[in-house]
């Protein structure tokens, strides 16, 4: 699949065309991915330990999966920055804003300027933001699809005040969530907004109060609480596809608790993404959804 240059010119994300009205998705070609380094639990004793050839062949099934419900868009990726591949990490996106993210781990910040360069070039209102607060974009900030708010995680790679500071941005309600288990490091690791306002969630991943704050939003019926096996398979780490769902893997059970929900699980293995702690969300941005 042939990458778009970064700079080419695009419509904005605001023109009403028959087009926009698709779900956009970015992407991320793996052409230098590979763990280099560690920074999350899941790379520890990964380094050097991927296949190129199945990565990408990993990578262009999700693609294909999620090209046949939404217009995938591609950044270029740059070499030396192996976890550019994992575009959720680019920033957070509602509407015409998008808010770039702040590494926290200095061997991703060289990724900022690039995915800046990106959002102006497709017409996006890139927010300012400070710093020295770290932020990491659409990893730890996810929109409700039942409730006007937005989920945003913290104490692993965003900081606790980044709720706050996002609020005054988007001008929609943020609720922070506090993460407390180092494997589920970003906020999609462990938590899934779906359509209809449903949720899919690893509760002790979360604090007593965080869980408290979800329990008190989403409604019983609603929640769709998963065990440690199901959270180890990155299943939490899905993309909601006109009422399928991509994800790494779920167990039998999992499958049918969501089918009964009305959602059909496709499932992408991503096992040379998960030695660096991504799956499925973690390789893909929403620009635009309906």
């Amino acid at each position: 699949m042939k990458a778009h240059h970064m700079f080419e010119p695009a419509r904005s994300p605001r023109q009403n065309t028959c087009e926009e009205t698709r779900q956009r998705i970015l992407m991320c070609a793996p052409d230098d991915f590979d763990v280099r380094y560690v920074i999350n639990p899941w790379m520890e004793h990964q380094i050097g330990r991927t296949a190129p050839s199945l990565a990408r062949e990993q990578w262009r099934n999700l693609c294909a999966i999620v090209s046949q419900s939404a217009k995938v868009e591609l950044v270029t990726p740059a070499a030396g920055l192996p976890d550019m591949v994992f575009t959720a990490n680019a920033g957070f996106v509602l509407g015409n804003i998008a808010v770039v993210s702040r590494f926290r781990a200095e061997e991703r910040r060289p990724e900022e300027p690039l995915f800046r360069a990106f959002f102006e070039a497709r017409g996006f209102h890139v927010a300012s933001w400070p710093q020295d607060l770290p932020f990491e974009g659409a990893g730890d900030a996810l929109i409700d699809r039942g409730a006007d708010i937005v989920w945003c995680g913290y104490g692993m790679r965003s900081a606790e005040s980044a709720p706050a500071a996002l609020e005054q941005i988007v001008s929609r309600r943020v609720i922070g969530l506090r993460l407390v288990d180092p494997r589920f490091y970003h906020l999609d690791t462990c938590f899934c907004p779906l359509a209809g306002g449903y949720l899919l969630y690893y509760p002790p991943a979360f604090d007593a109060a965080s869980r408290e704050a979800i329990e008190t939003i989403t409604p019983p019926e609603k929640r769709i609480a998963i065990d440690e096996a199901d959270a180890m398979r990155f299943s939490c780490n899905a993309v909601g596809l006109d009422g399928s769902l991509a994800m790494n893997d779920a167990s039998p059970q999992l499958q049918k608790r969501l089918r009964a929900a009305g959602f059909a699980p496709v499932i992408a293995p991503l096992s040379e993404f998960m030695k660096a702690g991504g799956a499925a969300k973690c390789l893909t941005l929403k620009l635009v959804e309906r």
